[in-house]
Order: structure tokens, then C-alpha cells, then sequence
């Protein structure tokens, strides 16, 4: 596999935190940002598939936004009351 170098500008301030986050791993910056970014593009792709999923059901069941916000509002009323 191939590897390009880019160019990323980074605040001073966040810069440092990369680099003491990849000095406590015994890492480079670049195996760290590396790692970032494949832990965010896999995370945003369960979030697709999440609400996907959840797109397909509420078609399948005909349940419109309102139905949604109902459930939720008595999931929570439910959790509050059981803490």
C-alpha cells in the first residue's frame, strides 16, 4: 500500500496534545493522526448505518417524526422514573 504525504495545520495548542498523546503511546504523530482519522470514518459510517436502519423501519411501520418523538420522550420518562 502506497502512502502520500500531506500537509495539515494544526493549532499550536492541539498540536501539543497530539504529541504528548502519541509520546505516552510510544507513537509517532503520524501513526496517531493516522489512527484518528480511520476511528472517525469508521464511526461516521455505523452512524449512517445506524440511522439507515432506522430510516427502513419507520418506513416499514408508516411512523412519522411525531411517533418517533413520543417513544423517546416516554423511554426517557420511563428511565427517570426507574433511577
Amino acid at each position: 500500500m502506497s502512502t502520500v504525504t500531506v500537509n495539515i495545520s494544526f493549532q499550536d495548542s492541539l498540536l501539543n496534545e497530539i504529541d504528548k498523546t502519541a509520546k505516552r503511546e510510544h507513537r509517532s504523530r503520524s501513526e496517531l493522526i493516522r489512527e484518528a482519522a480511520r476511528l472517525y470514518i469508521q464511526r461516521q459510517c455505523q452512524w449512517n448505518d445506524l440511522f439507515q436502519l432506522g430510516d427502513r423501519i419507520s418506513q416499514k411501520q408508516q411512523l412519522t417524526v411525531k411517533d418517533v418523538e413520543k417513544e423517546i420522550t416516554a423511554t426517557r420518562k420511563k428511565n427517570a422514573d426507574n433511577q
